[in-house]
């Protein structure tokens, strides 16, 4: 005997599974934002290449794929304006990268913020020497939270300074 179910779909489609290859449908929704996200990665990746390619960079060590899935990575031009943050960056603090270009990362800080956390980080960029803080700062609401960096210089080709990059995480 058959019913109006079973003309219209097989039990496996009835209950959520492709007739192709038994994936619940449920699942697609999952693996799109799975997508979605390594799509973002590799744009992310692409950009900081192309903006590595432009500067000259001298060689780097970091995989920067590896690196977005767990970090965001600012990267600012030699006085300070941010030129790239990555996609994830609106995870961590609410900010989109639009909203963060040509500013400087102090956007980030306020009242709350250690100074002299400030201060060593400022005098690290003046030297020009990679360092590791945590920084309280703020998200785009207001709430506070902390940040752990890593910050380094970038060179060029002929030993200038073109950038610095920065891989964050909320602590």
């Amino acid at each position: 005997m058959t019913t109006s179910i079973d003309k219209k779909k097989s039990k496996t489609e009835y209950f959520g599974f492709s007739k192709k290859n038994n994936i619940p449908l449920i699942s697609w929704g999952l693996s799109s934002t799975f997508h979605v996200e390594i799509k973002n990665i590799i744009s992310d990746v692409h950009k900081i290449s192309n903006l590595a390619h432009k500067k000259k960079w001298k060689n780097t060590d970091w995989n920067f794929k590896i690196k977005l899935e767990e970090k965001v990575i600012l990267i600012t031009d030699a006085k300070l304006n941010i030129v790239f943050a990555s996609h994830n960056m609106h995870k961590m603090n609410g900010y989109s990268e639009k909203e963060v270009l040509g500013e400087s990362p102090k956007m980030f800080q306020g009242k709350e913020t250690v100074a002299q956390t400030s201060r060593e980080i400022s005098e690290a960029i003046a030297l020009q020497k990679p360092f590791v803080k945590q920084v309280l700062n703020y998200k785009k609401t207001g709430e506070l939270y902390y940040c752990n960096i890593e910050g380094f210089p970038i060179f060029n080709k002929k030993g200038e300074l073109v950038n610095f990059i920065a891989f964050e995480q909320a602590a």
